[in-house]
């Protein structure tokens, strides 16, 4: 059930790259990233004073447990983790092809995959190792095509604004797995969500809202609030298949990482100026081979 979960949760993650990149192009990043969170956090926040004060809210599906605070601390953790990747993650969004920026940030299996060898003992089957290592090579293989596109992977910014994003990404699915595993999932995504417009605002309000007309001006778009809608989505049936005590987190980043199919054809069709798009296609289909056989293999 866990591996039907993670690739519904691929699919709306892909999703949410191309509204991520429709809202961000000639955009100003740091306010589209906070109205996208913003939009995600009301979702939550009507559910939260309900479980807080209606009698018998525990009895709807829609409730939403108390948290300690030692786990309140825990969840802002997350929300620091998780706000440092994205403000890299939408710059590199913005300043690169979407063919390019999703490939590389679906290379974070390698990372997750030592960190949980190392830190949760998981262990692989032979065709588990052999899925994952094509999907490996072929993201590695998909980084190679922006040297096609004169994009030099050591001297361009954008390409070390989304490897340091995939790197803090990949320590925050780690993270994840220990969350999941020690409270309530539900509480922990609502909390999040909301935490994460706490810690976005300072930023928003101190490195952009001063220098405004010196930077790329905001412009509304109607992808950004879709961008939390579907991120909420995804990552709730991603914590719902994390919840599993069978579920490996490798395999499930692995699997996750897969929306690079649905944003890499999506993003060629809806923006054009993609280029090397068969090489790129046929590097695609070495990635659905490698999940295929993850999930076969489990």
């Amino acid at each position: 059930m866990w591996l039907l979960l993670a690739i519904a949760s691929s699919l709306f993650l892909g999703v949410y790259d191309i509204f991520k990149k429709m809202s961000v192009n000639n955009n100003a990043v740091l306010p589209v990233l906070l109205i996208a969170t913003l939009s995600g956090a009301l979702l939550f926040t009507p559910f939260i004073i309900l479980s807080a004060f209606v009698q018998g809210a525990s009895q709807y599906n829609w409730y939403i447990p108390a948290a300690s605070l030692y786990a309140h601390f825990l969840f802002f953790i997350k929300a620091v983790i998780v706000a440092s990747s994205w403000i890299l993650a939408y710059f590199a969004m913005k300043n690169l092809p979407i063919t390019i920026v999703t490939p590389i940030r679906a290379s974070s299996p390698v990372w997750t995959l030592l960190g949980a060898i190392i830190i949760f003992a998981e262990r692989l089957t032979m065709w588990q190792w052999i899925g994952l290592v094509i999907t490996i090579i072929a993201y590695y293989a998909f980084s190679l095509t922006g040297k096609k596109e004169g994009i030099s992977f050591r001297k361009n910014r954008w390409v070390l604004f989304i490897l340091l994003a995939t790197l803090i990404g990949a320590a925050s699915s780690l993270y994840d797995k220990y969350l999941t595993a020690n409270f309530d999932r539900i509480a922990m995504q609502a909390w999040f969500s909301v935490y994460l417009v706490v810690v976005l605002l300072p930023v928003v309000l101190i490195f952009w809202y001063p220098r405004r007309k010196k930077l790329t001006p905001f412009r509304w778009h109607w992808a950004i609030p879709l961008i939390g809608i579907t991120l909420i989505v995804a990552d709730f049936l991603y914590f719902y298949a994390l919840s599993y005590q069978d579920s490996l987190i490798s395999l499930i980043s692995a699997i996750r990482r897969g929306s690079v199919v649905t944003s890499f054809f999506l993003g060629a069709a809806i923006f054009h100026g993609e280029r090397n798009i068969k090489i790129k296609g046929s590097i695609l289909i070495f990635i659905l081979i490698g999940i295929a056989i993850i999930i076969l293999g489990s």
